[in-house]
């Protein structure tokens, strides 16, 4: 009855029964959330969120985000795909005690809606060089300019405060959300979803190119939208530390197979785990350098094994592989840096590990070999004939043929000094005396 009153509603379906089609499904608020560094990985989740957004022709697409900041090419290119969205996006800083710093609060501001939970906070927006290392005055005035321009052209066109949103790259200064909200950074402070959806009900909101939209929000459905597998394992992956002990482990695991050849289940490790770190570290700012110091490591841990340095090589290696470990990933923010505490982990067994394999590879060949052919050679027997040159003697519980240069008469004690097919060399022992020749039946 209530669709006879709007006969819109029996014209729209039967255009579509007619066309061999369905009534089209009602539009959605699509889901993300990002709580990671802003790294390769994040970029890709994004742009497949906003490529499924548009896709599916939902409302907006809403960005959970807590982040410390992360790599600025990655940050220029997460914006570039929110500001082309035809899609609204929604980026809602939660929960309470998260953050949207460095390359997070760029990314806030290019929202088509900026929201807070309470006990949040963003800012601190200053480029900071990769490592941290010193530039010259130049290129830091370029780099806070080059910063300070994209924040400009994102904020004047999203119609908020461009004075304090550059103060965030200038003067590092950091906002919580009530004074975000004061200083008209974001648009809303909302406790949870529901309420920041209520809160944007029936509003206007002005698009990046210039056109206006109103969003009717509330009571939507809002369906969240998940990393792949392959995502989910490349941000596990793409951890510094994790990608640290990995490469590590991997070195380790092919430095035995090497003082172990044919074992093949280290070197399989070993090749695998390699793999693993360098597909990580190939999408994050690598300082090959370091990638030297942690190989060189072994080889003062080989060192001291072989040279036995009272420890002197062994602290060397563990040195050089915490440097390497600390200066691996050239990140402009610590969380995507190798922790010193990670270093020394890794670092400190590792270096004890080694040595400790290389001391027993070099043990073992140095030891006398005892079994085979070689194993004869040293070892005293027994003449059982005369050896004139050519006869018979007992060693090792067999009676071989055996050669001798001098005469050697039957009883006399010989040592074996090479092996000649089937037959000894042997000389008469000079540190043995006769013995009788065991009885024979």
């Amino acid at each position: 009855m209530k669709l006879a009153s709007n006969p819109h509603w029996l014209y729209a379906l039967l255009i579509a029964v007619l066309l061999g089609g369905s009534v089209p499904c009602r539009a959605e608020l699509l889901k993300i959330v990002v709580n990671d560094t802003i790294q390769p990985v994040t970029e890709e989740y994004i742009a497949r969120a906003l490529a499924e957004a548009e896709r599916s022709k939902d409302q907006a697409l809403l960005i959970e985000l807590n982040t410390p900041g992360g790599l600025l090419e990655s940050t220029r290119n997460i914006i570039e795909k929110i500001l082309a969205s035809p899609v609204p996006v929604i980026i809602y800083i939660t929960p309470g005690g998260s953050r949207a710093a460095s390359a997070g609060f760029f990314i806030l501001e290019s929202a088509d809606v900026a929201a807070m939970a309470p006990g949040t906070n963003t800012g601190a927006a200053h480029p900071v060089t990769l490592g941290g290392g010193k530039v010259d005055d130049v290129m830091k005035e370029k780099m806070e300019n080059d910063a300070a321009a994209l924040m400009r052209s994102i904020v004047s066109k999203r119609g908020r405060n461009v004075e304090v949103a550059e103060s965030t790259v200038r003067q590092s200064k950091s906002f919580t959300d009530q004074e975000a909200l004061t200083q008209k950074l974001i648009d809303y402070v909302a406790p949870s979803e529901s309420d920041l959806l209520r809160q944007m009900q029936g509003k206007t909101v002005k698009r990046f190119d210039g056109k206006t939209i109103t969003l009717n929000l509330a009571g939507e459905t809002i369906r969240p939208f998940d990393m792949t597998l392959k995502q989910r394992i490349l941000a596990f992956l793409m951890d510094p530390n994790i990608a640290f002990i990995l490469l590590a482990i991997g070195g380790l695991a092919l430095y035995a197979e090497f003082n172990h050849p044919g074992a093949v289940v280290p070197g399989t490790v070993g090749i695998v785990f390699i793999l693993l770190a360098v597909f990580a570290l190939n999408l994050l700012p690598v300082r090959f350098a370091a990638v030297v110091l942690i190989f060189a490591s072994f080889a003062l841990f080989a060192l001291e094994a072989k040279f036995a340095a009272h420890g002197v090589l062994a602290i060397g290696g563990i040195v050089t592989m915490v440097l390497g470990g600390l200066l691996l990933v050239d990140a402009p923010i610590p969380e995507m840096r190798v922790h010193l505490l990670t270093a020394l982990a890794v670092s400190i067994p590792l270096g004890g590990i080694t040595v400790f394999l290389m001391s027993i590879a070099l043990k073992a060949r140095a030891n006398k070999v005892v079994t085979g052919a070689q194993g004869l050679v040293g070892e005293i027997g027994i003449a059982q004939t005369e050896l004139s040159p050519r006869g018979k003697i007992f060693v090792h519980g067999e009676l071989w043929d055996a050669l001798s240069a001098s005469g050697v008469s039957a009883g006399q004690s010989v040592v074996v000094l090479g092996v000649e097919g089937l037959q000894l060399r042997v000389a008469p022992s000079p540190a043995a005396q006769p013995a009788p020749a065991p009885h024979t039946a």
